[in-house]
């Protein structure tokens, strides 16, 4: 019987889901209404739900997550003072005499403004008002133009300082610890946000490096789908101006995730020295004023808010789950899968590809990964390979059809003229860069570990 509404309880989440209700909502209200039915058939212990006051007051008190806020509010705050429309144009400027080299700009303006901001939507939005209307009018073609604009946007998700590596390295810590806790280890190590940035770095680089080759053979094989540009199309810029643009985010980039790295800051601190950051970059730019603030405000609360009902749902779903039996069924499941440790993370990885067609990272991040990563974990898995690997997989969850969400941010920018078919078949070569990415980690684990050993022995 608890076999039987640990599935019905999950496919009545994903229905609720689909149909469009409120995921915060959605996650709490089927969690209620099954722990309801299985106190009055006997198979459900109320206690279970006398510890959800106790997770509320915990998810409160939680430092690692006030990053969230702080990471968010500098993300708005560089957005709104338009520095992402300068350094864009200077970029431009440089890479544009090349063949490709508008899409160049793009990747590498995108991988900055992911150093820098970490939020997908604002960043997609900003290249896609910017670039995709430039590279258009140059006869770049509609499906490259708009796949580099998503794909580069998205970039905020892997590369640190970032919010989904925040919300990961949370939900993972407390995984790992009790993983290593029901192995005998009653003195648990613990893996960090910062452990999650470190081991990010390489991916992340190495990523943007295959955009950039993908965008480098395009160029060469098919010169007519990224043609150069004449230089007196293109705004002039001098080297000043280049470094002028460039350096300040640099620099925030480097006291914010340096800070983090070299274990001068926790991400909380580092994240309130970027938000301090950001302020002041707006405000040497003349663009911070009261209407700015209170525009940046208000979107940090409604996201914030957003993320934490979700979190706090996600706690009253966790605990019903588990108080069927469903912990010791995904247990059961994914040691029982041929290949061992190999299967089961094949199995975790597909699962949560899939799930990105129709739901959103935070609700990935606080459902599905609180259920499989202590499984992982007591199977011998690295804490901060699987960070990222599920990092990355977080990723194409923004650019899959039909639901991706950077599809859905770029095509309420888009110009007029360019078709969704167009928008769909220019993100495939990158989901498959992607999905190369993935291999190549799971290939190489040193590529997310070596780089976290090196800090932790220094």
């Amino acid at each position: 019987m608890s076999a039987l509404l640990v599935l019905l309880l999950v496919l009545a989440l994903c229905a609720g889901l689909l149909l469009g209700f409120p995921v915060a909502f959605t996650l709490g209200g089927v969690a209620l209404l099954f722990a309801g039915l299985g106190i009055a058939l006997g198979v459900f212990d109320a206690a279970f739900l006398e510890a959800f006051p106790n997770r509320v007051f915990g998810i409160m008190g939680n430092e690692t997550l006030l990053a969230v806020p702080l990471f968010v509010f500098m993300g708005v705050m560089l957005q709104r003072s338009k520095m992402a429309e300068d350094l864009l144009e200077t970029v431009a400027a440089q890479f544009g005499r090349a063949r490709g080299g508008l899409v160049y700009a793009v990747l590498v303006v995108g991988a900055l403004l992911a150093a820098s901001t970490g939020i997908v939507g604002a960043t997609v939005v900003t290249l896609g008002l910017i670039a995709l209307p430039t590279m258009l009018r140059h006869g770049y073609c509609p499906r490259l133009a708009s796949g580099a604009v998503c794909a580069s946007g998205t970039l905020g998700q892997i590369i640190p300082p970032s919010v989904v590596l925040v919300l990961l390295g949370d939900q993972l810590g407390s995984a790992y610890q009790q993983a290593q806790l029901k192995l005998g280890n009653f003195a648990p190590q613990t893996v960090s946000v910062g452990d999650l940035f470190a081991g990010a770095v390489l991916p992340g680089l190495l990523l943007v490096v295959l955009y950039l080759v993908y965008a480098a053979w395009v160029a060469w094989r098919q010169p007519q789908r990224a043609p150069a540009l004449d230089p007196a199309a293109l705004p002039q810029r001098s080297g000043a101006q280049l470094l002028l643009a460039v350096i300040p985010p640099v620099l925030l980039i480097v006291c914010v995730l340096g800070s983090i790295l070299f274990g001068y800051a926790t991400p909380t601190e580092a994240a309130g020295v970027g938000a301090v950051g950001a302020s002041l970059l707006a405000l040497a730019r003349g663009q911070l004023d009261l209407d700015c603030l209170r525009h940046v405000s208000r979107e940090t609360v409604m996201i914030t808010a957003m993320v934490f009902a979700i979190l706090v749902g996600a706690a009253l779903f966790a605990l019903v789950f588990r108080g069927f039996g469903g912990d010791d069924l995904v247990h059961d499941l994914l040691t029982g899968l041929p290949g061992g440790k190999w299967g089961a993370i094949f199995a975790v990885m597909l699962l949560m590809f899939l799930l990105g067609f129709v739901l959103d990272f935070i609700e990935i991040v606080f459902v599905v990964v609180p259920i499989v990563a202590p499984v992982l974990f007591l199977l011998g898995v690295d804490p901060v390979w699987l960070g990222v690997m599920m990092a990355i997989n977080l990723q194409t969850s923004f650019l899959t059809p039909p639901f991706g969400f950077a599809l859905f941010y770029l095509r309420g920018a888009v110009p007029e003229g360019l078709a969704t078919t167009d928008l769909y078949r220019g993100v495939l070569p990158f989901i498959g860069l992607q999905l190369l990415m993935l291999l190549l980690l799971a290939l190489w684990p040193a590529l997310a570990t070596w780089l976290p050993g090196v800090l932790a022995a220094a």
